[in-house]
């Protein structure tokens, strides 16, 4: 559940009363103010954004309205015609083991998915990895590893240090077959850097343009192909809520 400039109802006449303003139920630029004020006198990012953190120091009475759903629940019938079979039959799986509990988070994943992989064609990075070549922040430390450990997955899975962690998680050989990220896991590994970069606290913050934004800039380290990213959010999203 996240409040913010936009936001109607009880609960925003909750919040409204906490900080002492004429609890109308409207969240607009006086509640957003004071909820910055509020925030910085308690410790929190002053970013405006009521989640659960900001809520659970205010005391809010919280009726969660973000169901979380079981992957079996989601409306992966709906994709059809608009993803390949093949990438739908592997969201059950990879929406369990990764944390992708709602139907939100799922199109922020499958838009950035979508687009790095070309509509999902593209699995291994078209270049040759000599680029990689000795770049110790990817642990490349053994003559051919930028060849061996280009980018693979729908999110480029990249260098030895990344497939030696995510060969922990999967439980299989990564480093000495590489291939496997591609063949086996290229939405898997997609899932797994967006977990462990903190991605879903930020999808979480919402379907707008902004949000889709910042799921990028994470993503890219910019905003390259941020139109495309934000046609597949906005084609997805409506199939999915």
């Amino acid at each position: 559940m996240l409040l913010k400039n936009g936001s109607t109802g009880d609960l925003v006449k909750q919040l409204q009363t906490k900080l002492g303003l004429t609890p109308d139920g409207a969240f607009g630029p006086g509640t957003e103010k004071a909820v910055k004020e509020w925030q910085a006198k308690n410790g929190l990012t002053a970013d405006g954004l009521v989640g659960e953190q900001t809520m659970a120091k205010m005391g809010l009475t919280v009726i969660k309205e973000d169901v979380v759903i079981p992957p079996s629940s989601f409306k992966l019938e709906n994709l059809r015609g608009h993803i390949p079979e093949s990438v739908i039959a592997q969201i059950p799986d990879t929406a369990a083991k990764f944390n992708i509990t709602t139907p939100l988070r799922l199109a922020h994943f499958l838009a950035q998915c979508a687009h790095e992989s070309g509509n999902f064609k593209f699995i291994t990075e078209f270049a040759s990895g000599s680029a990689y070549e000795g770049r110790k922040d990817l642990g490349n430390t053994q003559p051919g590893d930028g060849v061996r450990f280009k980018g693979r997955g729908f999110i480029q899975l990249t260098g030895r240090a990344n497939y030696s962690k995510f060969s922990t998680f999967c439980n299989e050989d990564c480093v000495a077959n590489p291939e496997l990220v591609a063949t086996k896991y290229p939405m898997m590994s997609a899932a797994y850097f967006f977990n462990n970069n903190g991605l879903w606290a930020v999808c979480d913050k919402g379907d707008d343009d902004a949000t889709v934004t910042a799921v990028t800039k994470r993503v890219n380290g910019g905003t390259n192909g941020l139109a495309d990213r934000l046609k597949h959010f906005k084609e997805f999203w409506p199939l999915l809520k």
